[in-house]
């Protein structure tokens, strides 16, 4: 799982309880995990079509860094399905788990589902690709 983004808890984020409030942690996990298939399928016409369980394990307080993990776990014909997990940046502690975020391709005129043309396969490549070109990978890596 790649952590790829990190967000700071600020006092409108909060519940009443003065923790991470669920449905903005929900609104950060949707458009994270919408960059992150943006990204993965090099288009920006997709919709989220599902997302399944959502597991909250300890409270986010004001002025923690929450990061993003995501990960790819499936590629359909039309579709792909992350997860996207929440954690404390600090503690490593785990927030939230949200399993099953699927993303459907849009025809951009029609509005109706197309191939986006990946596959599982292609991603990883493209991945590995991406993260040698940014030197993160090193040669005994590869």
């Amino acid at each position: 799982m790649r952590f790829l983004s990190r967000r700071l808890v600020m006092p409108g984020d909060l519940n009443y309880g003065n923790s991470l409030f669920g449905g903005r942690a929900m609104q950060w996990i949707d458009e994270e995990a919408a960059i992150f298939a943006i990204c993965q399928l090099e288009t920006n016409c997709l919709v989220t079509k599902h997302i399944g369980e959502i597991t909250f394990e300890s409270p986010a307080l004001q002025g923690d860094i929450v990061e993003f993990g995501l990960e790819t776990k499936s590629v359909g014909r039309t579709s792909i399905t992350v997860t996207c997990l929440v954690r404390n940046k600090a503690t490593k502690k785990s927030i939230c788990l949200a399993d099953d975020i699927v993303f459907v391709t849009l025809d951009p005129d029609s509005r109706k589902p197309t191939p986006h043309g990946k596959t599982l396969e292609t991603l990883k490549a493209q991945t590995e690709e991406e993260l040698r070109s940014l030197n993160l990978i090193s040669n005994s890596q590869k």
